[in-house]
């Protein structure tokens, strides 16, 4: 997140969306998981705490991999090979397919919350969407 002053400070304030999603994603993550202990058991919560750490390495993931094909097709800054950024396109898919066959194999009542953590990254945007809302109506009051 950059704080340039010659920035506007609305740019200022959407530049920092992706850090929000990303502490909104640990935050959702934690007590979701633990509301799913308390509710659902241990084995639906572990699925669903598993299913959340895909997502945020997902999000990651992909966030450096958007960042390195926008350096790689601009020339701008520290370029990343390309065989690194599909190298970690593809580990997202093999990382989900592992954690889903294990689940399966090992604990299937969990998969079902694997799956649901699957859907951090949306409930977090949907966070993040609500507070921008919230913050603009207030600010224009």
């Amino acid at each position: 997140m950059t704080n340039d002053i010659s920035q506007p400070e609305s740019d200022r304030f959407y530049a920092g969306a992706l850090d929000r999603i990303r502490i909104l994603m640990i935050v959702l993550g934690g007590a979701l998981s633990l509301a799913a202990w308390l509710i659902f058991g241990m084995r639906p919560a572990l699925g669903f705490l598993l299913g959340c750490v895909i997502a945020y390495l997902n999000f990651q993931w992909l966030k450096s991999g958007v960042s390195g094909l926008a350096d790689r097709a601009t020339n701008s800054g520290k370029a990343q090979s390309g065989k690194g950024i599909i190298a970690r396109f593809l580990l997202r898919y093999v990382l989900l397919g592992v954690a889903a066959y294990v689940i399966l194999t090992s604990f299937p009542a969990s998969l079902r919350g694997l799956f649901a953590g699957l859907f951090l990254p949306v409930g977090a945007i949907a966070c993040e969407a609500v507070y921008e809302v919230f913050t603009g109506i207030t600010r224009k009051s």
